[in-house]
């Protein structure tokens, strides 16, 4: 790989990460080409089925790869939707760090997404990279989907899996799905509101994946700010924020019965997680308080 070669290849460039990693690639002087499903529609985009096999060659020549695919987890859990999931995610990594560790002129660096749901559900333990990971759906698809990118790391690319918390962003993703009921000021704490959440603004979350790029970083790095809060702290910080009450909870019987599974390892799960990678390494957060995150996503 010349020390010159400035290209990155990016998958998922269609969610709101994507969205906001993208210009920041183009003005730190990176060209981009999106990794993209279906036909492609234009010379920056390389064309894949994240469930076959990928050419060496199709891949080869890039400084960093940085892959965000995945199936949204966002709906009820049923057999088939799991599946997808946990293939989509799994099978497409996989398939990735194959081709990119065959191909002629390998990455330096491959960062891969991943979750806060490694954990699971753990309480009031404070979770860092080195904890275990937990038990459930979203744990085992974190871990199989961290461990398919193992072929990279093998042929000697720097291989990081980025847990990321629950993302603030204005152009979608859970804060987007939360803000009609509490503009409504039908908005609440959803089951105990004692379940610790882990969040970081996408701001934050583009300004990691650089400073993962650009440093020395490998292994799972968790993002996520500083500072999480518990869900009753989270909900009633946003209804302020939009000036409404917060006055309508979700029982947890409530999350059960609307999302089942997911509900309860998505909504009602406490992970309490700390960016230890991140600190040690001099990353400074833009958004480190909660309420100031939400005013700059909500009040712009």
């Amino acid at each position: 790989m010349s020390a010159t070669s400035r290209k990155v290849l990016v998958s998922g460039v269609s969610g709101p990460i994507g969205a906001a990693l993208l210009p920041s690639l183009k003005e730190g002087g990176y060209e981009v080409v999106r990794l993209v499903r279906g036909a492609k529609s234009g010379e920056d985009q390389i064309p894949w089925d994240p469930s076959q096999p990928l050419r060496p060659q199709s891949v080869s020549g890039f400084d960093a790869v940085i892959h965000l695919a995945g199936e949204s987890i966002v709906g009820r859990w049923t057999t088939v939707r799991k599946r997808r999931i946990l293939d989509s995610r799994v099978q497409g990594t996989r398939h990735l760090a194959d081709a990119l560790g065959e191909a002629a002129e390998r990455p330096r660096i491959l960062i891969t997404a991943s979750a806060v749901g490694y954990y699971g559900d753990r309480g009031e333990e404070v979770l860092r990279e080195d904890s275990r990971p937990g038990r459930g759906f979203l744990p085992t698809v974190c871990r199989e989907w961290e461990a398919a990118s193992a072929r990279a790391e093998d042929a000697g690319i720097r291989s990081v899996q980025i847990r990321i918390g629950l993302v603030l962003s204005p152009t979608g993703g859970a804060l987007q799905k939360m803000l009609t009921p509490f503009r409504l000021g039908l908005g609440g704490k959803i089951g105990s509101g004692r379940q610790w959440w882990s969040w970081i603004h996408v701001h934050d979350l583009v300004g990691a994946i650089q400073h993962v790029l650009n440093g020395n970083l490998r292994g799972p790095v968790n993002l996520v700010a500083p500072t999480p809060v518990r869900n009753a702290e989270f909900t009633k910080t946003l209804a302020a924020v939009l000036s409404r009450p917060a006055l309508f909870p979700m029982p947890g019987f409530a999350a059960r019965l609307a999302f089942g599974q997911m509900g309860d390892e998505l909504l009602l799960a406490s992970q309490h997680v700390e960016p230890t990678k991140l600190a040690m390494t001099g990353y400074v957060f833009q958004y480190s308080e909660l309420k100031r995150a939400l005013e700059a996503i909500l009040k712009r």
